[in-house]
C-alpha cells in the first residue's frame, strides 16, 4: 500500500482509452486522491516489479495469457501484494488468483461508485472474532491475517466481552460465533445490531435457522456454516468489500 493510504496507486491494464477517461473522472471525486497508470501487459510486470501499486485493475480486452503473466509478478511481491480485479471475464476464462470482479464502468458516476470500493478494499479493515472456543478464534484469525485484504484482527473471548470491545474500538466486521456459554450468539447479534447497527456481522453457526422469526434475524447478517474452509472466508470478505467472487455461473 502506498505510504498511509493519502493516495492509491491503480494501474489499468489494457483499458481502453474511453474506459480510462471515465477512470479518471470518477476518481476526480473520489474520497483520497487517486494515481492511475493506464499500461500495456508488458509494462505492468515491469511496474508491479518496482513496488508500490495498490490496485491492479485487468482490462477486458487484455489476452488471457497476459492476465496470467500479470497476476503471476503480482504474486512474487513480498509482503502485502497488490489487489487484483478483472473486469468483465469471458466464460471459461482463468480466474486463478484473482481478488474479485469489478464491471467496467458504464458512467462516471459507475467509476466513481468502483473507485470508492477499491479505495474501501485496500483501506486497513479492523476486525473482531467472538467466539469462547480458543481453536475456532485461532483458526479463523491465522486465514484471516493470510488474506490479501489488510485486515486488523482482534479477539473477544464471550460476547459481554465483544459488546465491550465494540464500545471501544472502530469495527467494520465481527465474526459472531453463535453458541456460546451466557450471551449467546443470538443475544450478542441483538446487542451489536443495537449498539453498532453499521458493523457487518459473520454468523458462524452450524445450524440455518428454520423458523420464520430465525430466518427474518439471519437475513440482516451473512451466515457462515461451520465447518468452513479458507475459500467460505474469502467469499464472505469479497461480499463484505462489494467486489464479486471470482467466479462465472
Amino acid at each position: 500500500m502506498s505510504g498511509d493510504l493519502v493516495s492509491l496507486r491503480m494501474l489499468l491494464v489494457a483499458a481502453s482509452g474511453s474506459q480510462q477517461e471515465l477512470w479518471r473522472e470518477g476518481a476526480a471525486m473520489a474520497s483520497i486522491p487517486i494515481e492511475f497508470e493506464p499500461v500495456d501487459a508488458a509494462a505492468a510486470r515491469v511496474t508491479l516489479a518496482r513496488g508500490g501499486v495498490d490496485i491492479c485493475m485487468l482490462g477486458a480486452a487484455c489476452p488471457d495469457d497476459d492476465k496470467a503473466a500479470v497476476v503471476r509478478s503480482a504474486r512474487r511481491i513480498k509482503g502485502k501484494a497488490p489487489l487484483i480485479f478483472l473486469a468483465a471475464p469471458r466464460r471459461g476464462a482463468s480466474l486463478d488468483n484473482i481478488d474479485g470482479i469489478l464491471p467496467p464502468p458504464a458512467d462516471a458516476t459507475d467509476a466513481y461508485k468502483l473507485t470508492e470500493i477499491c479505495i474501501r478494499a485496500r483501506m486497513p479493515t479492523q476486525v473482531l472474532i467472538a467466539s469462547d472456543s480458543a481453536a475456532l478464534r485461532g483458526i479463523l484469525r491465522k486465514i484471516l491475517e493470510a488474506s490479501r485484504f489488510e485486515l486488523d484482527v482482534h479477539e473477544a473471548v464471550d460476547g459481554g466481552a465483544a459488546l465491550a470491545r465494540l464500545r471501544r474500538s472502530t469495527f467494520r466486521m465481527v465474526f459472531l460465533d453463535a453458541n456460546m456459554p451466557g450471551l449467546n450468539g443470538a443475544d450478542t447479534l441483538m446487542g451489536i445490531k443495537r449498539q453498532n447497527p453499521d458493523v457487518k456481522v459473520v454468523l458462524m453457526t452450524s445450524e440455518v435457522g428454520k423458523t420464520a422469526a430465525e430466518r427474518r434475524r439471519l437475513a440482516r447478517v451473512l451466515v457462515l456454516k461451520k465447518p468452513f474452509y479458507q475459500a467460505d472466508i474469502d467469499a464472505v470478505l469479497k461480499h463484505y468489500y462489494g467486489v464479486h467472487a471470482a467466479t462465472l455461473p
